[in-house]
């Protein structure tokens, strides 16, 4: 296989890639973990709730937000608006003390029973919204860290801890519109401590789920210089990139969170793809090749984290830019055997074992790719050349002609059929 001709099958294969890499996304794994969060001292913290291009955000359990349980902690004197009633002091402490102690669920549940015979009592709503938020209970936390909030504002009383808090809770609920704002507050306030960095990931990720692709670059270029080894604001960065057609730029970023979190499928799976993409754009072959080996690299990572045939499907079309074609069937064949299989999935399998000399798997998994994919013109086009080259003139005949309605301007497949055709009237 030439290198313009692997060029032009990754290139025909742009929509593969597109649609691998946002099926990885709307997985399971769409969520950058943090190696090493950044707790601040005054302020809840979150291992970070990472969205990507779509917007499908599922909770990670396994990364739940610790608050800070000083930062709950109520005002001296009650000076909060309606709190100044002994047995509403003597609850609130209370429930203070058991956020300490990190008993979550008590604590919650006595600040909530405070707050019912004392809706005014900011310091109960914000220790409720603090336990909810490291019970993982965010759409409470929200609700009642926002009435905290309130009630602190009509006081004329704002707490900067109650503002976090409740935009990390608004994150996490997906509630983008409202989180902005707060987050603004948190990463601009003057005569304070700076920002944690966290804080300016989360605005990066408000920014970028509200269609703020300029403003979410610059928070997440702020955390990364606060906290270089952010991978979960790296991985947002290199997807900027890739948005705006700087590959190289993507492919050193995505090289950076990666580094810093081997476990990041999605960053794995858009630097497969920025790197088929540099190969396929090349025009000296030796600088394609080094890509497409980079690509094989970054796809079998990927494959170690995630077995799904999306994945699959990407790291067979690297190994098909490396000319690793028996390779590349071996991946394929795995993932290929249901019923479910996409007509991509079968196509490149195709492909593969057409390219590895194994003509009848290639005619059999081409087939297949046709019932899945009958409007695919590549599909006919490959399957045309396997049928040929097994000298079934016929049937290639009838599957350029095919190829040909499908893509009528294209002069390859009109050459096909004419060169096929005293052949296939033979037969």
């Amino acid at each position: 296989m030439t290198f313009n001709s692997i060029s032009r099958l990754i290139i025909a294969g742009g929509t593969v890639l597109l649609l691998t890499t946002g099926a990885i996304a709307q997985s399971g794994a769409t969520r950058p973990r943090r190696v090493n969060p950044v707790r601040p001292a005054s302020r809840p913290e979150s291992s970070a709730p990472a969205t990507t291009s779509t917007t499908t955000t599922t909770t990670d359990d396994s990364a739940a937000p610790n608050a800070n349980v000083n930062a709950a902690r109520p005002r001296t004197g009650n000076s909060v608006v309606g709190s100044d009633t002994a047995s509403s002091a003597a609850g609130t402490r209370r429930a203070y003390d058991l956020l300490q102690q990190k008993q979550y669920a008590a604590a919650a549940r006595e600040a909530k029973q405070v707050a019912a015979g004392n809706p005014n009592d900011s310091e109960a709503w914000k220790i409720a919204g603090f336990a909810e938020i490291n019970l993982k209970q965010y759409a409470e936390a929200a609700a009642d860290l926002q009435r905290a909030l309130d009630l602190q504002r009509a006081a004329r009383q704002e707490d900067a801890n109650t503002v976090d808090a409740l935009a990390q809770a608004y994150v996490l609920t997906e509630k983008f519109d409202q989180a902005l704002p707060l987050l603004v507050i948190a990463t601009t306030r003057t005569g304070t401590a700076a920002p944690a960095p966290i804080m300016f990931y989360y605005r990066g990720v408000a920014e970028y789920q509200t269609g703020k692709a300029a403003e979410a670059e610059r928070s997440f270029n702020q955390a990364v210089k606060a906290n270089p080894k952010d991978a979960a604001s790296l991985y947002y960065l290199g997807q900027l990139a890739f948005r705006g057609g700087r590959l190289d730029e993507t492919i050193a970023l995505l090289n950076r969170a990666t580094l810093v979190d081997a476990r990041i499928a999605p960053a794995w799976a858009l630097l497969t793809t920025a790197y088929l993409r540099r190969a396929a754009a090349a025009t000296v072959e030796a600088k394609a090749d080094a890509d497409y080996l980079s690509a094989v690299r970054a796809g079998e990572s990927l494959t170690r984290i995630r077995t799904d045939a999306d994945s699959a499907t990407l790291f067979a079309q690297a190994l098909i830019g490396a000319k690793q074609f028996a390779r590349a069937a071996t991946v394929l064949e795995r993932v290929t055997a249901g019923d479910d299989a996409k007509g991509v999935t079968l196509y490149l399998l195709g492909v593969a074992h057409s390219r590895a000399k194994n003509l009848p798997k290639a005619i059999a998994a081409l087939e297949r790719a046709a019932a899945k994919a009958p409007d695919d013109v590549n599909v006919y086009r490959e399957l045309g050349y396997a049928y040929e080259v097994s000298k079934l003139y016929a049937k290639a005949f009838e599957a350029y002609q095919k190829g040909a309605s499908l893509a009528p301007g294209e002069a390859d497949l009109a050459e096909s059929v004419e060169r096929v055709r005293p052949f296939a009237q033979k037969q």
